[in-house]
C-alpha cells in the first residue's frame, strides 16, 4: 500500500516535467519565423544575357511554388531582383541596396562572373551568405572563395576538366584559342588548355583571338582564325557573345572544316533561339540537359517548368531550382534565420535533384555536379538541334580536390 502510494506521487510529480519537456522539444523542432526568409537576386535582365537570367528565375520560382506550400520554419521564402545590365559597379550597387536597404537575408546571382567576384568580395566583408547561380569563373570558389560564398552550378574548372579530358580523346594536335576579352573567356581558356596540355603534351597552340564582350560580328575572327589552319578550335565565349559565335560558326561553316569545343553550345538555352542558325558538329559540355538524363525526376522537372512557362528548362533553370532547394533545406537544418548558422547548415547538405543527389561540398563551397559531353545535332524528335552521343563525367571526375583548392587559397 506504502509502494503504491509513493509511486502515485512520483508520477504526480513527475508528470509536468515530463509535459514541459515534450512542449519544449517540440518547440525546437518546429521553430516558427515571423517574417518571411527574403533572398535578394542580382542578374542581367536586359540585353543578350536576360535568356539565362530569366531562366534561372523562372527554375527559382518553380522551386519555390513547391517549398512555400510548406514552408520553411513556419513562413515562407519571397525573393527581390535587381538588374546588373552585365556592369560590376551595377551589380555591386544593386548588391548593397538589397543588403543595406531591403534587409535580405542572402543574395543569390549572377551571370556575370566579374560582377560575382565583386559582389562576392563585398559579401565577405558584410557577412552575407552569397549564392552564385550561373557565373563560372572557378577563382569564385577556387582561390577567391571563402566562407560566404557557395556556388550551385559548374565552374570553368569543371567544365575546362571537361573538355580537357574530351579533346585529349581526338587525334588533334594544332588548336587555336579564342573567344571574350574578360574574367570568363580567359578562365575557360585557360582551365581547358591546362587539362588539355596535362593529358596530351604533345598538342600546341598555334595562337588566339579575344575580342570585346558582346562583339557582333565575330565572322572576321572566325576568317582569320581558319587561315592560320588549326585542327581544333576552343571557344570561350559567355552569355552575351553565345549566339553571336554560334551563328558566324553556322554561316562560314566553320564546324566542317575544323573540330570545334565550347563549354554550353549543347545547352537547350543556347540552341533553342538559334533554331535553323544552330550549327551541327559542334562539340560542347554541359551539367544539364532537359532529355538527359532520362529519369522519372528529370521528366517530372521538366514537366512542371513546360506547364508553368510553355517551354523545356534550360541549364539556368536547373541552377535555380536547385538553388531554391538548397536554400531551404539549410534554413530547415539551420532552424533559424541566423546567417552563421545557415552556412554551417549548408556545408556539406545534400539534397534530392532533376539529376540526382547533390552535395554543397563543405571545402569549397562548390557543389558537386555531373558534365555530361556532347555534339550538336538535328534529330527527328525535335525541331531544334540537341545534345547527342553524351558521355557523362561525374563530379569527383571533373572536380579540383579540396587540396588543390586549399594550395589555390593560400597562394
Amino acid at each position: 500500500m506504502k509502494q503504491k502510494m509513493v509511486l502515485k506521487i512520483f508520477i504526480i510529480a513527475i508528470l509536468p516535467l515530463a509535459t514541459a519537456a515534450l512542449f519544449f522539444s517540440s518547440c525546437k523542432k518546429a521553430p516558427k519565423i515571423e517574417r518571411p526568409i527574403k533572398v535578394g537576386i542580382i542578374d542581367c535582365y536586359s540585353g543578350p544575357p536576360a535568356v539565362y537570367a530569366k531562366d534561372a528565375l523562372n527554375g527559382f520560382k518553380l522551386a519555390l511554388n513547391e517549398i512555400n506550400k510548406e514552408g520553411v520554419l513556419g513562413t515562407k521564402i519571397e525573393y527581390t531582383t535587381r538588374d546588373t545590365k552585365f556592369k560590376v559597379d551595377i551589380g555591386l550597387s544593386m548588391a548593397k541596396e538589397l543588403v543595406m536597404r531591403e534587409k535580405v537575408d542572402l543574395l543569390v546571382g549572377t551571370i556575370s562572373s566579374s560582377v560575382a567576384l565583386a559582389v562576392s568580395d563585398y559579401c565577405k566583408g558584410e557577412k552575407v551568405p552569397f549564392m552564385v547561380w550561373i557565373s563560372k569563373s572557378e577563382r569564385i570558389t577556387g582561390e577567391k572563395g571563402h566562407r560566404y560564398v557557395f556556388s550551385t552550378g559548374e565552374n570553368t574548372a569543371m567544365a575546362g576538366k571537361a573538355g580537357g579530358v574530351a579533346l585529349a580523346k581526338k587525334p588533334y594536335t594544332k588548336y587555336w584559342i579564342a573567344g571574350d576579352d574578360y574574367e570568363y573567356g580567359h578562365a575557360i581558356a585557360d582551365a581547358a588548355w591546362r587539362n588539355l596540355k596535362k593529358l596530351k603534351p604533345e598538342v600546341e597552340l598555334l595562337g588566339q583571338s579575344w575580342w570585346k564582350v558582346g562583339e557582333p560580328d565575330l565572322i572576321p575572327y572566325i576568317t582569320a582564325i581558319l587561315a592560320a589552319k588549326p585542327e581544333a578550335v576552343i571557344f570561350c565565349t559567355g552569355g552575351r557573345s553565345m549566339t553571336n559565335v554560334m551563328k558566324a560558326i553556322k554561316a562560314t561553316g566553320m564546324a566542317e572544316k575544323v573540330a570545334i569545343w565550347i563549354h554550353t553550345a549543347t545547352d537547350h538555352a543556347v540552341l533553342k533561339p538559334l533554331g535553323p542558325e544552330a550549327p551541327e558538329g559542334v562539340m560542347g559540355t554541359m551539367d544539364y540537359h532537359f532529355y538527359y538524363p532520362d529519369t522519372p525526376a528529370n521528366k517530372e522537372f521538366v514537366k512542371a517548368f513546360k506547364e508553368a512557362y510553355g517551354e523545356p528548362p534550360g541549364f539556368p533553370a536547373f541552377h535555380g531550382y536547385i538553388t531554391a532547394h538548397f536554400i531551404a533545406e539549410a534554413f530547415k537544418k539551420a532552424g533559424t534565420l541566423d546567417r552563421e548558422k545557415f552556412i554551417d547548415a549548408l556545408e556539406g547538405l545534400k539534397i534530392a535533384s532533376p539529376v540526382g543527389e547533390i552535395e554543397m561540398r563543405a571545402c569549397d563551397h562548390q557543389a558537386v555536379l555531373p558534365m555530361y559531353l556532347g555534339v550538336t545535332k538535328k534529330v527527328p524528335e525535335y525541331d531544334f538541334i540537341i545534345s547527342t552521343d553524351i558521355v557523362t563525367l561525374t563530379g569527383d571526375e571533373v572536380m579540383p580536390t579540396c587540396e588543390e583548392i586549399k594550395k589555390a587559397r593560400e597562394k
